[in-house]
């Protein structure tokens, strides 16, 4: 554990913690067997929420109102940083977190620094979108994936 906007979406300030329709669609279309990068695509330009808990004693101060971000570890010994794409898919998953909204390039850059290998989209559900390897560094670097006539490719946006 570690202490610590969408392009679709806007301004975070009117953010009303609802998931990102254009995700929403693109996710259950991976979800029905559709594409990988399309889902990708529209997670790169989009707000996610990170999830914050209370700290487990032994690494809270000793009011217990420490508040760190959640790295699971995989059978694989590997860890993830979670994300989630609305406020329902957090509460899923677990309803006493708070919500941090950042841009998913914001969250994929927590993820690098804090170490993790993966950051994992809607764990509880209703679809699980992993993003690792160089999707996660591509990502965390700012880049955004672009729908090619040969799939998708990561781009520089300007």
């Amino acid at each position: 554990m570690s202490q610590h906007g969408s392009d679709h979406g806007a301004d975070q300030g009117a953010d009303n913690g609802e998931a990102d329709p254009v995700v929403t669609e693109a996710l259950g279309a991976y979800g029905r067997g559709g594409s990988f990068g399309r889902a990708l695509a529209a997670l790169s330009r989009s707000r996610v929420l990170v999830p914050v808990v209370a700290a487990p004693p032994e690494l809270g101060s000793d009011m217990g109102s420490e508040m760190v971000t959640v790295l699971l570890t995989g059978r694989d010994g590997r860890q993830a940083m979670l994300a989630f794409t609305g406020l329902a898919a957090l509460a899923h998953w677990r309803s006493d977190a708070r919500p941090v909204p950042k841009h998913a390039t914001e969250a994929a850059r927590s993820a690098v620094t804090d170490g993790a290998a993966a950051l994992v989209v809607d764990v509880a559900g209703p679809v699980v979108v992993t993003i690792e390897g160089d999707d996660l560094t591509s990502l965390a670097a700012g880049l955004v994936l672009v729908e090619t006539a040969s799939g998708h490719a990561w781009a520089v946006t300007r």
